[in-house]
């Protein structure tokens, strides 16, 4: 253990360092809360965002490079909850040492104090958010005792992580002008910082169970692991200190500025000791068991002391003044609403030259266009083919998800209701257009190779998500219908539309919901991608024009109607340009309507073909079976006919 010993050592030195450094723990001239609150809040927190680390690192690994059937699962499921159990107490910590420095009194043992602290916790804000983030770690140390399914472990990973959402939505990001960038590039930087650092300390920590040529195979799966964290931290730590140092100036002339620069540079090292590791020393240990073993052990504590670092200054930045204000300027009704200025008039080359880029999207359109090209590659290399169509259609079906979720849409569906439609209807219906021919599930099954140790790689996941019983049900294209059509109604008539309209994370979700039904619906029509339940061309076809029919209905409903959704929003803008929020709904109506049916129309075309060609398929298939066995099948029900006649 000394390697966890190590980090915990390296990161509060480098935390106290960078709070003397930044005055993060300066005593403020009005209300100081103490010295024992300035200095043990950033340091609860660094211990908080260690734990979660652990944690959500060590879950990763069970799910993704772990084998079920040796002790090393166990271990790191066991590790996951002292973790967990080590971040539930940091987070409570953590909460109240931010209570005391709210309330700046002392602590009394009497009524008057618990109510205070009871109401903090239950009816403020960032009391609730202390709650939540304690409640999380709390109930994940219980379920890393009780669940060993490693099925149910990927949800027991995914509610971890939403223990880290508080802090996101906290500090600098909450506040900050461009609050939708902040929230997706800090809530991306924690996250896949944890996944880095956990997954190391994991190993670090179970590395005795890790024998019979079995470490090899876990590092190597953790490097490709670490190498995608270090591009996701990297590229949203820059859309971080954009945001907060501005100029390059402040990067050199500012406290905040310099540490970050620290913070890059530990950063840089880690990503050397990563291309180090993967290029010589994993690759040395798996051709040969223990092969420099003692030397990688060694290495590998010298990059947790960088990991300390990183993380003490990462600690030590969320106390320090950031050079912009990040105090929101509340001037006109679009900024008190939005947290950003009005943009300028909407013009058809706006729709262009717009932009406002959300790396959260970046780095999943990224990510998914490098693993579809390096899966084509893959089978290119070993001699197999790909049709080129396929590659087409799924990387223009990433480039319009892009810019719906990057360009000119991006930038105005938070002020015009018909953007919005614009945006959901190419989102549920033009996209998976694209994408479902595309096949990647296919390709994956292809390209990916096979695990033959008892761990679940990526192949594996795919293959359980396609095979399982809630698949077979939304396979049927009756099913899928019901759940995208469905959504329309109660997205928006429900308080789900003003979560998502005024809530970023609200609005993520909705992207993804919709992309997913779309994607479902489409899949079940004419996709070509393995599936457990193929319905009958009539049915699809059936499905389809039901569809049609609710989708025209919901949007006449729009044109047609009088109330405004989202009133104190859309209506409440400010807007000195463009149509009257009313008009501007009915033209999203409008949208939901003509637009939306244009896709629908290409699928219903698809659908028809798909259908002659299987009909076509079916008869030569026949035609050639007749040939083979002199149409036997013909020549039996013939002598079955004349059996028959000549019975009594």
């Amino acid at each position: 253990m000394a390697g966890p010993a190590l980090l915990l050592v390296v990161a509060l030195l480098s935390l106290l360092a960078a709070l003397s450094f930044g005055g993060g723990a300066d005593a403020p001239q009005l209300a100081d809360p103490g010295t024992v609150v300035r200095f043990g809040l950033p340091i609860a927190q660094l211990l908080f965002n260690i734990g979660a680390a652990g944690t959500i690192g060590a879950l990763v690994l069970v799910c993704f490079a772990m084998d079920a059937g040796r002790p090393e699962f166990n271990a790191s499921l066991d590790f996951a909850a002292g973790a967990a159990a080590f971040w539930t107490i940091c987070a409570a910590a953590t909460g109240f040492l931010t209570f005391m420095s709210v309330y700046l009194q002392p602590v009394t043992f009497d009524d008057n104090f618990g109510q205070l602290f009871g109401s903090y916790l239950t009816n403020i804000p960032i009391g609730q958010a202390a709650l939540v983030s304690t409640l999380i770690p709390a109930i994940t140390t219980v379920l890393c005792f009780a669940v060993r399914n490693r099925t149910a472990l990927v949800f027991v990973t995914i509610f971890a992580a939403v223990g880290l959402v508080p802090m996101a939505l906290e500090g600098h990001a909450a506040g900050t002008s461009g609050h939708d960038e902040a929230v997706s590039s800090f809530g991306l930087h924690i996250v896949f910082a944890a996944i880095w650092l956990g997954g190391l300390l994991t190993i670090v920590a179970t590395r005795r169970t890790l024998e019979g040529g079995r470490v090899g195979p876990v590092l190597s799966r953790y490097s490709s692991l670490a190498i995608m964290c270090f591009v996701i931290v990297a590229a949203s730590g820059i859309v971080n200190a954009a945001l907060r140092v501005g100029t390059l100036e402040n990067l050199v002339t500012t406290p905040y500025g310099i540490l970050v620069v620290v913070k890059v540079l530990a950063l840089g090292a880690l990503g050397t000791f990563g291309a180090v590791q993967r290029r010589f020393l994993i690759r040395r240990m798996q051709q040969k068991e223990n092969a420099g073993s003692g030397f990688f052990w060694w290495f590998v504590s010298a990059e947790l002391a960088f990991m300390g670092i990183a993380s003490g200054v990462a600690a030590a930045l969320a106390r320090t003044r950031t050079p912009i204000p990040q105090e929101r300027v509340t001037t006109t009704p679009a900024y008190i609403l939005t947290g950003e200025s009005l943009p300028p008039e909407l013009t058809p080359i706006r729709f262009i030259t717009e932009w406002k880029f959300d790396i959260l999207w970046i780095v999943i359109i990224g990510f998914a266009a490098f693993f579809y090209l390096a899966g084509v590659w893959r089978l290119h290399r070993r001699g197999d083919r790909w049709p080129i169509l396929r590659t087409i259609s799924f990387l223009a079906g990433l480039l319009g998800l892009f810019y719906i979720t990057n360009g000119g849409v991006n930038e105005y569906h938070k002020y015009l209701f018909s953007v919005h439609m614009l945006a959901h209807m190419t989102l549920g219906m033009a996209i998976p257009v694209l994408l479902v021919p595309g096949a990647p599930v296919t390709l994956a099954m292809r390209a990916i190779r096979k695990r033959t140790d008892g761990s679940r790689g990526a192949r594996e996941w795919i293959l359980l998500a396609v095979h399982s019983r809630i698949a077979s049900v939304f396979a049927r294209p009756v099913v899928a219908a019901v759940v995208f059509v469905g959504s329309l109604w109660i997205f928006y008539y429900t308080p789900l539309f003003r979560f998502a309209v005024e809530d970023h994370i609200g609005h993520t979700l909705m992207i993804v919901h919709f992309l997913i039904t779309g994607y479902l619906l489409v899949q079940t029509l004419i996709g070509v991608d393995p599936m457990p339940y193929r319905s009958p061309y009539p049915m699809r076809l059936l499905a389809l024009l039901a569809t049609m029919a609710f989708h025209a209905f919901f949007g006449v409903s729009l044109m047609m109607g009088t109330g405004l959704l989202a009133a104190d929003w859309y209506g409440a803008m400010g807007r000195t340009w463009g149509p009257s929020a009313i008009v501007d709904q009915q033209t999203g109506g409008g949208i939901a309507w003509s637009i939306g049916e244009i896709p629908t129309l290409v699928l219903a075309l698809a659908v028809v073909v798909m259908w002659a060609r299987s009909d076509t398929a079916l008869a030569k298939r026949l035609d050639r079976k007749a040939d083979r066995d002199g149409d036997a099948e013909l020549s039996d029900y013939n002598d079955m006919l004349a059996k028959l006649q000549k019975q009594p």
